[in-house]
């Protein structure tokens, strides 16, 4: 390994300039401007462009690099004409850095699909682990370089550009899926809008977007000043600001990110140092701890050294990530479902301090799960201060064996999340006795395995955001307007208390809350009340049953064909139905037997919701037929997938040499795009679908009685 602790890859000489050296803004401008009147459209779009171009090069040099070239008046007046020029001429701000000062507040965060999968890497802090890896690895494709790397503590990102220009960012989600964040991510300075250099004309990377610890720790002192609570850690300040539905906050946060992957391109790098040489030229900010090795045993080296000096970083990590550097080795060596085999990250053991348990409540979460928390004396804990920690569930609990007035040992898990690890010293008079029932609408507790669960379902106020956030959900009755953090101001308010409260709303109630207007009151009124006569399945869907998801549903729908028919149907005639066991059986009995899901569901009759009878025996005019869906369509996946089942067809969720067809909406992902283009699968828009159904007498979108 290399006597350098943090050597930083080279750029082949390459300078990643946003603006030609000659341009007058860059060192020294002139800061006198003639008035933007004076100027021809010609002068002014001339202007404009060289000014942009160095606006760019100040950013990479100050957020990037830390290596201002001007005062920040300097910069500030640079801007301020810049902005006055665009606005003046009319001019395209795209990729203007005028955009990142943020925008209009989003109603919600849409779901995307990525590009390409962001996968896991295996993950362990015992040497004898990485080693094993490194053994694999050798064994699959002889010898190996490693490039070592921080494991940065933040929130993984997808960004994606075309031809230069950044388009779209997308938190990690499952892997496949995540929240578009776009405009959020957009107001980062750190990150691009338009690529230096010579970069691919598509470009997908990956990178961590965390707030750096001084940036933090004034922030949280801003806030305190304010009167808000201060945020718990940087990671927790950093995901918080990015799901921020107001592209205005996060512009006003210290957000930062480093790019350390290329996850889709055009033209792929041949290794990953060549993909963080590029990636530093096109300006994006890589990290500088960054070592390659030839020895598994120089990679521990490098993960120790970086343990020493971790307290020392401007940064928040966790561990080291050891990623096989050949990228034809890489494809040799392959993935998992859910992670590849080329990487392994080698985490830090978790902090860990001594205190006393001075209580446990249990909590109620969104899914009506109930975890127990100990509030414990404060501890510092790997430099934050801790006063609850999870036991998890109850077995944990009766595992510890922990009561109230133990001492305990508590450690961060991932450096995030406080837990109980052990008890150092029993002085309670037993285990604390885990409640039968509900602590939040008094409803009995239900075990599943190690698991506790309230059984109110959706009249229980603690599930209550949960519930309505899923009943308007895309794959349930997509109603537009309905996510988290508009639900929680609606149930904050007190204008829903419950499921039939959304066709109750008024324009009135919505317009005098923070953020309403009239429009926007009408608008989600609107979306309500065109769910009032749902698809069975959807329906169904949207109750949030457990264990039933869109395909059980729609099974569910097609099995029994009305609304009233699910309700009486016994266990047995349930487990008759495709899917359904007798577990998830015993579930739909016991959701519908439950008095008070059972008056929900009459209340949503009651204001209007009478879900579409079902076609119990459509026909067989798609038999034999596969077909996928990808990115948002007209009608709701749902839908569309009920549709082509009932006249006999197959809906999958991937592509393979089975699939008849991929049919694309707004906002596709590129995974299954490459599948169809791997496999031979032709790809049809909703409109080729729709000439594809009537060719089979078949009605496209959904709608009516069929």
């Amino acid at each position: 390994m290399s006597d350098e602790p943090s050597p930083r890859p080279a750029t082949d000489g390459v300078d990643p300039t946003h603006a030609d050296p000659d341009n007058p803004y860059l060192h020294d401008p002139p800061l006198e401007f003639d008035p933007v009147e004076s100027l021809s459209q010609d002068a002014a779009e001339s202007q404009a462009e060289t000014l942009r171009a160095a606006i760019r090069e100040h950013d990479r040099r100050y957020y990037v690099l830390a290596d201002p070239l001007l005062s920040d008046r300097a910069y500030d007046e640079l801007f301020a004409r810049l902005r006055d020029l665009e606005d003046q001429f009319d001019l395209p701000t795209d990729a203007s850095p005028t955009q990142r000062v943020g925008g209009e507040p989003l109603d919600e965060l849409d779901t995307v699909e990525h590009v390409a999968p962001m996968l896991s890497i295996q993950q362990s802090v015992e040497a004898a682990d990485l080693r094993e890896f490194d053994r694999r690895v050798r064994e699959a494709v002889g010898g190996a370089d490693y490039v070592c790397e921080p494991k940065f503590d933040g929130l993984s990102v997808e960004l994606v550009y075309e031809d230069g220009a950044y388009v779209r960012a997308a938190t990690r989600g499952d892997g496949e899926y995540g929240d578009d964040v776009t405009a959020q991510v957009r107001t980062i300075r750190s990150i691009p809008l338009s690529l230096a250099g010579d970069p691919p004309a598509r470009l997908a990377v990956r990178g961590e977007v965390f707030m750096p610890r001084d940036a933090f720790h004034d922030h949280n002192r801003e806030r305190v000043e304010e009167g808000e609570e201060p945020f718990a850690n940087p990671r927790n300040a950093a995901a918080g600001t990015l799901r921020q539905l107001d592209p205005g906050v996060v512009a006003d946060r210290p957000l930062d990110c480093f790019v350390y992957d290329v996850l889709d391109a055009s033209e792929m790098p041949p290794s990953q140092r060549v993909a963080l040489d590029r990636l530093r030229a096109w300006g994006f900010h890589v990290a500088d701890r960054i070592d390659v090795v030839d020895d598994v045993e120089d990679a521990i080296d490098y993960r120790d050294a970086l343990l020493d000096d971790r307290e020392d970083l401007n940064y928040e990590i966790d561990g080291t990530v050891i990623k096989v550097d050949d990228r034809e080795s890489r494809d040799e060596l392959g993935a998992t479902a859910r992670a590849v085999r080329w990487a392994f990250a080698y985490k830090f053991p978790p902090r860990a301090s001594v205190t006393r348990v001075t209580d446990i409540v249990v909590q109620v979460g969104r899914t009506g799960r109930l975890t127990p928390v100990a509030l414990l004396d404060p501890v510092d804990v790997g430099g934050v201060t801790v006063s609850r920690a999870s036991l998890h569930n109850p077995e944990e609990i009766d595992r510890l064996g922990v009561g109230i007035g133990d001492e305990v040992r508590v450690r961060r898990a991932g450096d995030v999340i406080p837990e109980v690890a052990d008890v150092i010293d029993h002085r309670a008079d037993g285990t604390f006795d885990f409640p039968e029932t509900c602590p939040v609408c008094d409803s009995p507790v239900e075990r599943d395995g190690p698991l506790a669960f309230c059984s109110g379902g959706l009249t229980c106020d603690a599930q209550l955001v949960r519930a309505v956030v899923h009943y308007g959900s895309r794959d349930a009755l997509d109603i537009d307007g309905l996510g988290e953090e508009r639900v929680q101001q609606l149930v904050d308010a007190g204008v829903i208390e419950s499921l039939p409260d959304l066709y109750r709303l008024s324009v009135e109630a919505l317009a005098d809350l923070e953020g309403w207007g009239e429009t926007s009151a009408e608008n989600l009124i609107s979306a309500v009340d065109a769910t009032r006569s749902p698809p069975l399945s959807a329906f169904l869907t949207a109750l949030g049953i457990p264990a039933v998801g869109g395909s059980t549903a729609r099974n569910l729908a097609r099995a029994f064909g009305d609304l009233d028919s699910v309700l009486a149907a016994t266990e047995e005639e349930l487990q008759a139905v495709d899917d359904v066991g007798p577990t998830v059986a015993e579930r739909i009995r016991g959701f519908f037997d439950n008095d008070r899901n059972r008056a929900v569901v009459e209340g949503l009759r009651e204001v209007g919701v009478d879900p579409e009878p079902v076609e119990i025996d459509a026909g067989d005019a798609l038999d034999g037929l596969t077909v996928v869906f990808t990115g948002a369509l007209s009608v709701t996946r749902s839908a569309a997938a009920d549709l082509i089942e009932r006249h006999g067809g197959a809906v999958t969720g991937s592509v393979s040499g089975n699939t008849d067809y991929l049919v694309v909406g707004e906002n596709p992902g590129r995974t299954k795009r490459d599948g169809a283009a791997d496999n031979g699968v032709p790809i049809l828009d909703e409109d080729a679908l729709a000439d594809l159904l009537a060719d089979h007498g078949i009605d496209y979108p959904p709608g009516g009685s069929e």
